[in-house]
This record gives structure tokens, sequence and C-alpha cells, in this order.
């Protein structure tokens, strides 16, 4: 008899099955229960059972790096431990993603508070330039010395930005502790990430990961929403406050729970390049926004502003060039696409961050709505660019063909601009949602598309810092954009406040200056003049959109020029942090494919995969009899009558694969569960080996066989074991007939 119980006839049905485990289960035991000798994890033997020798292939992989010892493998942490570690890395990531939206809504009231209409877009460049300077830093500090101490740092760092910028007096004090809290903002996205990589293997990290995304989306709808409600109801300060009580929770369960290997990674960081691109960013920046405003453009102070700009970047250059491992490496503007993916992308961030910091001023002060109800009317602009990022990312998944998106993405962009430019005092809800929503509806276009390009264009070595050097100008395009929005707005202001007022009496105590500065003033005007100003507000704001329409034709253009490439398949499954976060990513070139790979290959297992690798291997087994092999090969062993109940495969079509690989010599039983026999082993082996060469096709010419690669080698290895024989997999149809039991050699 082919099973582990001389004696005993082969258990062909789950009824006959469960009466077999039921006879020998222990006194006091529950029918369909695992009784004492069947493991807690469904794969895994009790105490006392024999496991059989350790599983073959990618699944015994040892943890590579230095310093690494045995039990270090992510995964070996507890189930339970990751869900509490990864609320608590999520709440950090909130953190971050709600920082970006929730002060939108909230900046009519603060300004009105503290004064300085004219300097209202540094408390959004303050942040931003902040956390795209510090991002690289945190990603190379975190793989050198430890994530789980400077993820709390970070935390610390942001805590107390938050704290400071919810008792500033000033708009001075407030954009310099918003510069403080971007500081600790770039460290939460990019180390929140990372640890995901120290605390989850691989198989799983496209599913941890997409949570992450779930964050992005929901801070984008919340954030307007909160901040409003905020305002009209406790005080703008609680826009800052609220993010107290969220990190003293994350600290707590960090320290009690997040126990990580730490594997050191050394660098050589570029903190010169770090530190001189940062500069060149805020002389520029500087420019653009005191320009015209604070001090004319022919000034000493804009031209030296200018000139030290140019130095800076001239230097920063110098030391890209002899950098060991620089923070933009220049040859990476060698390559087409991703210097026009560059310039498209600043652009791109040029545009949302600036109409994302303004619209909600137009809301309030011209049409006089709540703050809460103006973070209701921005929602069209939100679900518009969700729904076409998410839509052209499946199109492009599923056709291979992406240049289109690019294209048509900045020609509506520039529809929509022209829009938003045509709004005024007068224009009805639903006209405003239409514009609001064609704009962000072009802009998801866009988005998630340009990184696909860069990604596409690049070899395998530079993955990595091509993807971080295309957000990264996505990043530095929003900190131009909202301070070149803001010099515009301030000049028009200045100008349209001039003409409306001309001739006119003010009331005592208000003067144009005061109407400039503080828009809530506009209320305590009379009717006759208080419409004359709305309107100045309304055509310096909707200006804005006409200026930027140039810009973005700049990019409508471009986009014609990108060339269309077949696509790797890898590259196919973009991460929302790539997509809609504000801070550029970092992300190593193994880090990237790994999460890629991830995804795809637990979507594949849902796809026929089983049925592909079988007949690859040259095996005459069923599906679900491969999966169940490669499930056993993956933990040691299996208990049939435990898998038919907690995974997705029928309990009927696991009884049938069990008792195929039995009457195979494929398993034995031991007790409750199967383990491998010797000739499993050899099989399970040769199926390893055809899913790895499956999974070496997603990655196109990334892969040669040729060459002596051990870091992708290993990687598919790793991923070949533990992407197979999954919970969610279907090796086959739920109303397929179950197969006959075959013998195979």
């Amino acid at each position: 008899m082919a099973n582990g119980h001389p004696g005993e006839p082969l258990i062909l049905d789950r009824g006959a099955a469960m009466a077999r485990d039921d006879a020998i289960r222990p006194e006091g035991t529950a029918p369909g229960s695992p009784g004492g000798s069947v493991p807690d994890h469904p794969d895994r033997p009790a105490s006392g059972v024999p496991a059989g020798r350790p599983p073959t292939g990618a699944g015994t992989a040892e943890p590579s790096g230095p310093g690494n010892v045995p039990g270090d493998v992510p995964g070996d942490t507890p189930r339970r431990i990751v869900l509490v570690a990864m609320s608590a890395l999520l709440m950090g990531m909130l953190l971050a993603a709600l920082d970006q939206t929730i002060v939108s809504t909230a900046l009519p009231t603060i300004v009105s508070d503290l004064g300085g209409l004219n300097h209202l877009s540094w408390v959004v460049t303050a942040y931003l330039l902040a956390s795209t300077a510090a991002t690289p830093l945190w990603g190379k500090l975190g793989d050198q010395y430890g994530r789980k101490r400077l993820f709390q740092t970070a935390i610390v760092i942001f805590l107390i930005g938050s704290a400071l910028c919810g008792i500033a007096q000033n708009m001075g004090e407030l954009i310099v502790f918003r510069a403080l809290q971007g500081l600790g903002g770039g460290g939460l996205m990019v180390l929140s990430m990372a640890i995901v990589g120290d605390i989850v293997p691989p198989r799983d990290r496209g599913r941890y990961q997409g949570l992450f995304g779930a964050v992005f989306g929901a801070s984008s709808v919340l954030g307007p929403l909160l901040g409003g409600l905020f305002v009209d109801h406790l005080s703008w300060r609680w826009v800052f406050y609220i993010n107290l009580p969220i990190g003293v929770v994350a600290l707590g369960v960090i320290a009690a729970v997040l126990h990580i290997p730490v594997h050191r990674t050394k660098h050589t960081i570029d903190y010169a390049g770090t530190a001189a691109i940062a500069a060149v960013a805020t002389c520029l920046v500087l420019v653009a926004s005191l320009g015209g405003t604070t001090w004319p453009w022919a000034s000493w102070q804009i031209v030296v502003l200018a000139v030290a700009g140019v130095v800076l970047l001239a230097l920063f250059v110098a030391i890209e060039r002899r950098a060991a491992e620089p923070v933009l490496p220049l040859r990476l503007f060698r390559l087409r696409a991703f210097t026009l993916c560059s310039v498209i992308g600043f652009i791109v961030g040029f545009a949302m961050f600036g109409a994302m910091t303004y619209l909600p001023t137009f809301l309030q002060v011209v049409h006089g709505i709540s703050p809460t109800l103006s973070g209701v009317h921005m929602l069209p602009m939100v679900l518009g660019m969700l729904i076409s990022s998410t839509g052209s990312g499946q199109i492009v998944s599923r056709t291979g063909r992406y240049k289109v998106f690019p294209v048509l993405g900045t020609g509506i962009t520039i529809g929509g601009l022209y829009f938003l430019h045509t709004l005024d005092e007068f224009t009805g809800t639903w006209t405003m949602s239409a514009a609001f929503f064609v704009f962000g509806f072009g802009l998801g276009l866009v988005m998630q598309v340009l990184v696909l390009v860069v990604q596409n264009a690049v070899g395998y070595a530079d993955l990595g810092v091509a993807t971080s050097g295309a957000t990264f100008f996505r990043s530095i395009g929003a900190s131009f954009g909202v301070a070149i929005f803001g010099t515009v707005f301030s000049s028009e202001l200045r100008t349209q406040l001039t003409g409306a007022l001309a001739g006119r009496a003010l009331p005592p105590g208000l003067t144009p200056q005061a109407l400039q500065s503080d828009p809530h003033t506009v209320a305590a005007l009379p009717p006759a003049v208080r419409g004359a100003v709305l309107h100045s507000y309304a055509v310096a704001i909707t200006d804005v959109f006409l200026y930027a329409m140039p810009v973005a034709a700049v990019a409508f253009a471009l986009a014609w020029f990108l060339r269309e490439q077949p696509l790797r398949a890898s590259v196919t499954a973009p991460d929302v942090s790539e997509t809609y976060a504000s801070n550029p990513v970092e992300r190593s070139s193994r880090d990237e494919v790994a999460r890629a790979l991830s995804w795809l290959g637990t979507r594949e297992g849902r796809r026929g995969l089983y049925r592909r690798i079988t007949e690859l291997a040259g095996l005459d087994l069923h599906p679900a009899a491969s999966w169940l092999l490669l499930r056993i090969n993956r933990y040691g062993s299996a208990a049939p009558q435990l898998l038919g109940e907690r995974t997705d495969v029928p309990p009927e079509v696991v009884y049938q694969a069990s008792a195929e690989l039995e009457i195979a010599h494929l398993v034995r039983r031991e007790g409750l569960v199967l383990v491998l026999t010797d000739a499993g082993r050899e099989v399970a082996g040769r199926l390893v080996d055809v899913r790895t060469s499956v999974l070496a096709e997603l990655l196109g010419d990334w892969w040669d066989p040729k060459r002596a690669r051990d870091d992708l080698h290993g990687l598919l290895r790793e991923l070949s074991g533990q992407l197979c024989g999954d919970d969610s997999d279907r090796p086959m149809p739920r109303q397929a007939p179950p197969r006959r039991a075959a013998a195979t050699t």
C-alpha cells in the first residue's frame, strides 16, 4: 500500500479520510479539529511528529549578507507580531501621507490668523523641500545603522515639528517648523516601506505593501476633509496636533513588538551631493517665490540667489561625477527616456501640488465655502487622479502600450488648466466639480506611466536609482509649482486689488494691504466693495492656471518624443508610493524587483500557473497535486484535513491530490501529516526550477542565465519556493471535476 500506515486501505475520499482522522484523534478532541498531534500551522507538524527533511529549493535558502544568523530570514516572525508591527508602520506612513493633504484646506485660515498671504506657499514648500532632500539620507542611513532606531528617530523629529507648528505665533516660525517636520516626514516614508522587507518574506511584500497604497489613497481623500473639520470645529492648530497621539502610539508599538535583525550594508553616503542639490533647489525656489513680490526681479538679493543657484548646480555636477554612490547618477541623463520622464514628472508635480494648494483658497474666499466643504469640493480632482492612474496602469499591463497615456494625459491637463482658468465667483458647483475632475483625470493618466517608462528603459543595476531619480524630479517640481503659483497669485492679487479699490472708500481699519494679507477681512467689506474684491481674488487665483498652461504644453510636446518599447512584465506593477507620494522613492534594485515579482507571482498563482509548470517539468500530475507537493516542500509537511479548511483549494481536491501523491510514492504519511519522500524531493526540485525560469521570464533582458548574477539568481530561487503552495492559490477551478490519481516517475 502506498501510504504511511501499512495494512490500511488508501483513502481517496474526504468522508473516509475524516472518519479515519477522527478514529485516531485524541480523546476529548472535537471531530474536525486538529487534535493534539496536528500543528497550529496547517503545514508544520506539532512537537513529536516527525517533519521529514528540510524542503528543497529556495525555501531553505539561508539569509544573505554579513551578520546574518539562522532565524533572521523574514517570515520567521509570527504573523500576529507582523500584523501588529505593520499597524505601527502604517500609522507612521499615515502621518507623512496625511500631512501632504490635510494642510491645504487649513491654509486660508492659517494665513488669516498669522498674517502673510504672500508667504502661504512656503508653508507647503518648506515641508516638500526638506522631505525631498532628507529621503535619500534616511534610506542609506537605515541600511547602514539599522532601520528600527532611525524610524523611531524620524517619528520623534516629525512629532517635535508637529508640536512646534501647532504653537507657532507667526508665519516665519511656522515655515521653519514645517521644514523640521519635513525632515522627519522623509524618514517616515522611506523607512516604513524598507522595514516591511525586514519582517515580511518576499512572497508577501506585494500584498502588505498594497496596504501602504490604501493609506495613500485614503489620505488623498480624507486629508482635505479632516483639515476642514479641524478648522471648523476645533482650530487649525489641530491639523498638526492630531499627529501627536498617532505618533506616540506608533512609537510604543514599535518599541514593544518590532524586533528586526540589523543587516548592516556599508554605504559611502553622498552627503555633499545631497547638501548641494538641496541648496540648489532652495536658492531657485527662493528666486521664484520672492522675485517680483518681496524684492524686485532686478534687485541684488534676487541676482545673488540666482547666481548662487547656478554655482551650486555646477558644484553638484562636479560632486556627482566623483561620488562613489551619487544621490543622482549623471549617467542616467544619457538615457532619453529618463531625461524626458524627469522633465514631464517635474511638470506634473508642478501642476498638481500648485493646484492643490490654491484651489481651497479659491473655494473658501471667493465662494465663501467652509473649510470642511472645500475639502468635499476637492474630491472630484482626487477621484479623477485615482480612476485614471489605476485604469491606465491596468491597460498598460494588459496591452504593453504606454506612449498614448503621457500624450493624452498632458493634453487633458492643459484643457483642465484652461477649464480652471474660466472659473469665477459666479461658477456653479457642478461646473467647478467638472473642472476639478478633468484636471485630476489628466494628471492621473501621466503619473503612473512615467515610472513604468523609466523602469523599462534602464538596466537592472540602475533600477533603484532611476526610480528614485524620476520621483525626485516630481518632488522638486511640486516645490517649484507651489512657489511659482504663489508668486503669480501675490503679484496678480496686488494688481487686481489696486484697480478694484481705486476711488473706493474702505471701512476704518481696512487697507488694501490688509485685504491682501488676510483674506477673511473681505467679509467685513460693504457689499458694493466686497464684490469687486472677490472678483480680484477670483482673477488672481484663476490666472495662475493660465500661466501654468505653457509649462504643461512643454510636457505635452516632450511626451511625443517618448519611444514605445516592449515592456518587461516586471515593470507593469508600480508601487502606489511611486505614483502619488510627494517624496522620492528610495529603494534598491533588488527590493524593487522583489516587490514587483511578489505581486505578479501571487497573481500568477490564480491563473493556471500550476498547470503550466507541471507541463514544463514533464510530470504526469494534476495541477492540484503539484500545488500540494510544493506546499509540503515549502513548509516541510502538510495536514490535508486542515488544508481543505484553511485554503482556497476545495477540500475534495486537496484529498484527491494527497491520494495521487501517495500512490506515486512522492509523499508518505507520518501521523496525520504528509512529508516528502526522496522521490518527492526530486520532483519538487524540478518544479521549483521550472517556477524559477517562469519568474525569470518576467525580468526580460535583466535576466541572463549565462552571466553570474548571484543577486538576481538568489532572489529568484527564494521567491520560487515562497510563491508556491500559497493559501490563496487556485491550482484548478472550483467546479472542475477531480482527476483520478495517476502515478508518475
